[in-house]
């Protein structure tokens, strides 16, 4: 599954990030909605979900994340909704892990 967020608030360390495999983080921006995708490794065999997929949080609740790679990038989104099959565009999408 896949869970769309809008990011509210992201550190400066995203924009600055300049290594080849990481300079996706360069393109975050606040009031954007991105496309998480749920899968395996990620994903617990014993609940079938991905840890901080904001199952139980619904309106305004604020959540905190953190880019794998760089942990000086990071911010906070809110859940706007799951979507049980993925359509995920091939830019803002990102894979929880």
């Amino acid at each position: 599954y896949c869970v769309e967020f809008r990011t509210e608030s992201l550190s400066q360390h995203c924009a600055l990030e300049t290594r080849p495999y990481a300079r996706w983080m360069q393109y975050l921006r606040e009031g954007h909605t991105v496309c998480v995708a749920c899968q395996p490794p990620a994903m617990s065999t014993a609940t079938q979900r991905c840890a901080g997929d904001g199952r139980n949080a619904h309106g305004d609740k604020i959540l905190h994340w953190e880019a794998i790679g760089n942990s000086q990038c990071q911010g906070t989104w809110k859940k706007i909704r799951q979507l049980e099959h993925c359509s995920c565009p091939l830019v803002h999408s990102f894979i929880f892990t």
